[in-house]
């Protein structure tokens, strides 16, 4: 499986604290199936991480991994917020590119409300030639209000990603639920860890595989896509699922 959301650079957010805490996520990953996992470290107002500094975090924790003899692959990235969109440069938003691949962008989607101009700055990312990842938009309490938000986001040309915590039911039963309805109808590209420590959150990319009781399906999620954005491939048609389709996914005529 390939994890295209992490928070595995030590010291830049509220993720690995230090070097340990790094190569413990790395192990838990390993453990779990994944054999490339993307350095994601926030970007925003509270945790202003540079280009500079996820870049050198990354060749500082690919050397370690090495000497750890850890074989997984480390790949660059960022999880940028709604507001370093128009803060960053066009330059250091492709350093920040999603597993390297200039062609697409990782964006933070808030806990609390939902921006109005969200459709807006789809569009703005696409014209800088570049695809918007959505994280976890399961997670947003506005969103598991009115889930056809996020049906809107697709259809302006975003791709979503969502937590493997959120659908195994480690986010509690509203998320999970969210979660699950989202993927059911059609709107989910990808699932990722997004775990800050190997206890905390932990990786669970196989349990959420397990969740998703489709194993095409699953492998689509965790393997096929991620895989086309890592290669700069096109990206690979959804599989028809095998599950009965809930409410959410009925009403989208899928």
């Amino acid at each position: 499986m390939i994890d295209l959301h992490s928070h595995i650079l030590p010291g830049l957010d509220d993720g690995a604290r230090d070097l340990d805490d790094a190569l413990e996520i790395a192990r838990a990953a390993l453990a779990d199936g994944i054999t490339t996992i993307a350095a994601t470290p926030h970007v925003r107002e509270d945790y202003p991480t540079t280009a500079d500094a996820m870049e050198i975090g990354v060749r500082q924790l690919r050397a370690a991994l090495e000497r750890a003899r850890i074989d997984l692959e480390l790949l660059p990235g960022g999880e940028i917020s709604l507001e370093q969109l128009d803060r960053l440069s066009h330059d250091e938003l492709r350093r920040f590119a999603l597993a390297g691949n200039p062609k697409y962008l990782l964006i933070e989607t808030p806990y609390l409300d939902w921006p109005l101009p969200f459709d807006e700055i789809v569009s703005r990312v696409r014209s800088f030639g570049m695809t918007p990842v959505i994280a976890h938009p399961e997670r947003n309490d506005a969103i598991q209000a009115d889930l056809a938000k996020v049906a809107g986001l697709v259809d302006a040309g975003a791709l979503i990603q969502v937590t493997a915590a959120s659908l195994d039911g480690r986010l509690g039963s509203r998320t999970r639920a969210s979660a699950r309805k989202l993927v059911d109808a059609g709107l989910v590209h990808m699932v990722g860890s997004d775990a800050p420590t190997a206890g905390l959150r932990e990786v669970g990319l196989s349990g959420a595989c397990k969740v998703i009781g489709d194993e095409a399906l699953a492998r689509w999620l965790t393997e096929s896509v991620p895989a086309a954005i890592v290669r700069d491939e096109e990206l690979p048609v959804r599989p028809t699922s095998t599950r009965r389709p809930g409410l959410f996914a009925r009403l989208r005529g899928r």
